[in-house]
């Protein structure tokens, strides 16, 4: 038997947090990317110059929206997107 994969109603789907600007604070975004990612403080500071960076990958709604909070808490913009349907679940 081949083997398929469902997407259940219940799945959560999963999210990925995009910074889309640092803003003007960009020394007190950097250390919140550092803490959200686990990137040292440098790496940080690289991504968060970096936009639109992708700050957390295929991640739970509820700690996406807590990232945006707390990366729009710092002085940045960020957003949340949906990650898209994997194709071998399209029909």
């Amino acid at each position: 038997m081949a083997d398929e994969y469902f997407l259940l109603v219940c799945d959560d789907v999963p999210h990925d947090v995009v910074l889309t600007d640092p803003g003007v604070r960009m020394l007190d975004v950097a250390p919140v990317v550092r803490r959200l990612t686990g990137l040292s403080l440098w790496r940080s500071k690289v991504l968060a110059t970096q936009v639109p960076a992708v700050v957390l990958d295929g991640v739970p709604r509820e700690e996406a929206a807590a990232a945006v909070v707390a990366l729009c808490d710092a002085g940045a913009r960020a957003e949340t997107r949906e990650q898209p349907e994997p194709e071998f679940l399209k029909h």
